[in-house]
């Protein structure tokens, strides 16, 4: 069983017991966050998408800790100009981990 998940402006393909990165959610570690903006569930070969969202669906996970990703650096360069600046930056994520899909 899968579901597609929406969070942070991004979408999520996950399965039960799986480990996914979102962006930063105020919870705690070994809180549960449940999801409600489910927009495909699919089980068996047969698969219900929503429109936009499936009706009923839910998908329950439990904090595992809040972290963050690896450090990217950000260059810039105006040429000819003796113009350089460099910026490091670590986004703020959740780890979390998926503890079950209800579907509709």
């Amino acid at each position: 069983m899968f579901a597609v998940i929406r969070t942070g402006g991004k979408q999520y393909r996950v399965t039960p017991n799986a480990v996914l990165k979102v962006e930063k959610l105020e919870a705690e570690p070994g809180a549960s966050v449940t999801f409600t903006d489910v927009l495909a569930v699919g089980a068996d070969g047969n698969l219900t998408v929503g429109a936009p969202n499936v009706a009923g669906a839910s998908v329950v996970a439990t904090v595992i800790a809040q972290d963050r990703l690896d450090k990217i650096i950000i260059f810039k360069k105006r040429r000819r100009q003796n113009s350089r600046r460099k910026n490091g930056h670590r986004q703020h994520v959740t780890v979390l981990r998926v503890a079950e899909i209800n579907a509709a």
